[in-house]
């Protein structure tokens, strides 16, 4: 069985969305991205999941919804939020238990912040 990806990225905006994938690619990371939930869904099985998963919330169809599927698929430490405008409060998006980047944000920022979750999930971590 093929190793996960060391994150799943989910975005509408695919210009975002490539602008960070090829960002953390560059950083070294392995980078799944996709631009629906079903999608990444299929990417968070038991013994398969990625070491974090990221979600963009700007565009992003029902994104409570998503936020509350994620929850149930995920531990809360191997997700990082990137908060919207008109979306889910930041204030909630804390209480799920996700670490919360709030709009605008710098790449370097992401990425340091994305190094730091990874490092801090082992490979054993892998659910």
């Amino acid at each position: 069985m093929p190793q996960p990806p060391d994150i799943v990225l989910l975005g509408a905006d695919w210009r975002s969305r490539a602008l960070i994938r090829a960002q953390l690619i560059e950083e070294g990371f392995e980078v799944v991205a996709t631009d629906s939930w079903p999608t990444m869904r299929r990417h968070l099985r038991p013994g398969a999941k990625p070491r974090l998963a990221i979600v963009d919330l700007q565009g992003l169809p029902d994104p409570a919804g998503v936020l509350k599927g994620l929850r149930a698929l995920m531990k809360p430490d191997r997700v990082l939020v990137l908060s919207a405008l008109g979306t889910v409060d930041p204030a909630d998006i804390q209480r799920l238990g996700f670490d919360c980047i709030a709009r605008p944000v710098a790449m370097k920022d992401l990425v340091t912040k994305t190094a730091q979750a990874i490092r801090s999930v082992t490979p054993e971590g892998h659910d």
